[in-house]
């Protein structure tokens, strides 16, 4: 492994370290219906048990820990709705310091509330991400505030790196991880702490069909801009930045191989989970079992995990998931 990479296993120790008793340790169970199915041993990391459901935690309690008095004192920012604005608003406030969450005034109200309910100020700007997140720089520039990017800081990747340290010390014969591919935070985190620690493990990165752009980027040789799409895995879409600084190269050294899903097969893994494993997952945590299934991967007599990587899903798009599963059955 190149020790010009941006996130060492050093980091990624110091990161929990710096995240201990405020994030969960979370379970490594072992699905028997998977292990059935596929004449393998399969287990799941349930990051859905994080207090803000979602593994997006770790980073963001690992950057802020990180920070200096005068940064804490400045406070911190960010534009995002989903997982990273609730795990920054969780943070900040678990650690007593201020934060501003921006978004658009296309984000539901319920929304809204979600994350002031964590301790954060809320500030609606604009009509798209794009827009929420010039102010969210516009507080850095002007006002001292420390932005927490949602992936591309060598010490959020750090911080989700600690799943691979958990997964290596629950379960040290892994074969093989399948993890959600994005922005490459996650992926590259865990992916460089299981790869010190035994290289043969074999990473797999999996993303949606359509608006990939990791995946669209590491197949141009650097990094693109994608269109968003509407998908189940919503988690996974956006860019990963024209100016990426650390997760475009971590991600092409540490990925073994990658697969697309379609819609239909995320709606079927969203629905296994919910009627055989008595989960609700979004359907960025199912694109594993997704990819298990669609594309028939062998992995008879190996260990695999399953990066179950958060629950943040409505009650809309679950039925959804349900209809399009139902409907691709028959």
């Amino acid at each position: 492994m190149p020790d010009h990479l941006p996130v060492t296993l050093h980091d990624i120790y110091l990161a929990r370290r710096r995240i201990a008793g405020q994030v969960t340790r979370t379970p490594l169970i072992r699905s028997h219906m998977l292990s059935t199915r596929f004449a393998a041993e399969v287990y799941l990391k349930l990051e859905t048990l994080q207090p803000t459901g979602a593994f997006k935690l770790r980073g963001a309690t690992n950057k802020i820990a990180a920070l200096t008095p005068e940064q804490l004192e400045r406070g911190v920012t960010t534009a995002s709705t989903g997982n990273h604005g609730r795990a920054v608003a969780y943070a900040a406030s678990r650690s007593g310091v201020r934060a501003i969450i921006c978004m658009s005034a296309l984000v539901p109200h319920n929304k809204v509330e979600a994350i002031e309910a964590l301790g954060a100020e809320t500030r609606i700007i604009g009509h798209s991400q794009d827009e929420a997140f010039v102010e969210a720089r516009r507080l850095v520039a002007q006002e001292g505030m420390t932005l927490i990017e949602p992936f591309d800081d060598p010490l959020i990747v750090a911080g989700q790196g600690t799943i691979g340290l958990e997964l290596l010390e629950d379960l040290p014969e892994l074969d093989h991880v399948l993890i959600g591919l994005s922005g490459g935070g996650l992926l590259g985190g865990i992916g460089r702490a299981v790869k010190v620690i035994n290289p043969a493990v074999h990473v797999t990165g999996v993303s949606m069909q359509e608006g990939a752009a990791m995946r669209m980027s590491l197949e141009a040789g650097q990094p693109v801009e994608v269109e968003e799409v509407t998908t189940f895995a919503d988690s996974l879409g956006g860019g990963i930045g024209l100016d990426n600084r650390c997760t475009f190269t971590l991600v092409r050294e540490v990925m073994d191989d990658s697969y697309a899903v379609s819609e239909a097969a995320i709606a079927r893994a969203m629905v296994h989970f919910f009627a055989h494993e008595k989960m609700v997952v979004e359907g960025a945590a199912a694109v594993g079992l997704a990819a298990l299934e669609e594309h028939c991967l062998d992995i008879r007599g190996r260990t695999v995990a399953l990066i179950v990587s958060g629950n943040g899903v409505s009650s809309e798009t679950f039925m959804d998931a349900w209809r399009v599963a139902h409907t691709a059955s028959h």
